[in-house]
């Protein structure tokens, strides 16, 4: 029989719990049943007046909202909130019902700018040792990484900014006193900034075939289950390298030492691997790809460093030691240690000396 649904009789009557229309495998739901906020108020009541003012939005609420944008993929608030009006399972989530309206949009921002990162950063040491406690993140094993984030602003916002500029609009220079004569400094090379959010700056990534307006994510990822252990938000013009907070705070959180991170080919400068060795952290880092010479140059790999090869070098008009500082600066590591075993060598006295080096040293 071909069946028919009257769809213009209204409900009366809702009967039952909202939980009942999920199913069980719902990522919100099996969030739910680990996810304990109890301590939330707590944390931020200080941010809050106790007897005066409108209530604000409940905090728990407003980080269940965050996190269901965080799980479905959904990273706009307005966005988020029109999803929240017409999606069960996210109103069930945060604890609101059919007939309840649900918070502004800007509700979402007014939190942020009022807990503040330092605050956000307690919430996030908190999870991570709870994590701990729970033994599915150790902290031995760090995953390090840096993402480029794409800012909502217009290309229209990006303008030069030159030193003169930036002076005038800081009042560096008072207009009372008289200007001092100079030679004619030669032209300064402009600086890209975004006129309405100074935050972003011009940054390009592996993925991005041009430079763009953004943030950048670094990251501390935990090898056990992918949690994350530390989170730093800065610049899009950040090099990687210069924001390794994470192997600070991932032991801080944990209270264990890093034993192993792995970095990406971006990390792999000889200041990286001095600080991890230094630290005593194992790294597992790519190569970076050889660039090709330029014509007529051999590059540096093919050269191989030895006691004979400085001996020849210094009959023909240097020494040994001239040859060695050259090298000492230009090289890599690894050739850096075979010019120090080789000075070392030298300075042996002959009957000391390998056979096959005495007549070069």
């Amino acid at each position: 029989m071909l069946g028919f649904k009257d769809r213009h009789q209204p409900e009366l009557f809702v009967t039952g719990s909202l939980r009942q229309l999920l199913p069980d495998d719902h990522v919100l739901v099996r969030v739910d049943r680990v996810l304990d906020l109890s301590w939330l108020r707590e944390e931020v009541a200080d941010l809050y007046c106790l007897d005066n003012g409108r209530p604000g939005i409940d905090p728990e609420v407003a980080i269940r909202l965050m996190l269901a944008g965080l799980l479905l993929g959904i990273v706009h608030d307005r966005r988020l909130m029109r999803e929240a009006q017409v999606n069960l399972a996210i109103r069930w989530f945060v604890g609101y019902g059919l007939h309840e309206a649900l918070p502004d949009h800007s509700s979402l921002t007014r939190v942020r700018q009022r807990w503040g990162a330092e605050r956000f950063k307690a919430l996030l040491l908190r999870t991570v040792q709870a994590c701990v406690a729970a033994k599915i993140a150790t902290g031995e094993v760090v995953h390090l990484d840096a993402t480029l984030i794409r800012a909502d602003v217009s290309w229209e916002a990006v303008v030069d900014a030159h030193t003169d500029a930036v002076m005038a609009e800081t009042g560096s220079t008072q207009a009372s006193e008289p200007p001092i004569e100079a030679a004619p400094a030669p032209a300064e090379k402009a600086r890209r900034v975004c006129r309405t959010d100074p935050d972003a700056s011009l940054g390009k990534g592996g993925r991005t075939s041009r430079i763009e307006p953004a943030y950048k994510q670094h990251t501390a990822v935990d090898a056990r289950r992918g949690v994350v252990l530390d989170v730093e938000v800065t610049t899009g013009g950040i090099h990687d390298s210069n924001a390794m907070t994470g192997l600070d705070a991932v032991p801080r959180a944990t209270g264990r030492p890093i034993m192993t991170v792995t970095l990406d080919a971006g990390y792999a400068i000889a200041r990286v691997f001095a600080d991890l060795e230094a630290r005593g952290i194992e790294a597992v880092v790519p190569t970076r790809s050889e660039q090709s010479p330029r014509g007529g140059v051999i590059p540096i790999r093919r050269f191989k460093l030895t006691p004979c090869t400085i001996g020849y070098a210094a009959r023909e008009g240097a020494t040994s030691c001239q040859i060695a500082g050259r090298m000492l600066k230009a090289s890599s590591s690894t050739a850096r240690a075979s010019v120090t075993a080789v000075l070392a060598h030298c300075a042996l006295p002959a009957s000391a000396r390998r056979p096959s080096a005495e007549r070069c040293c």
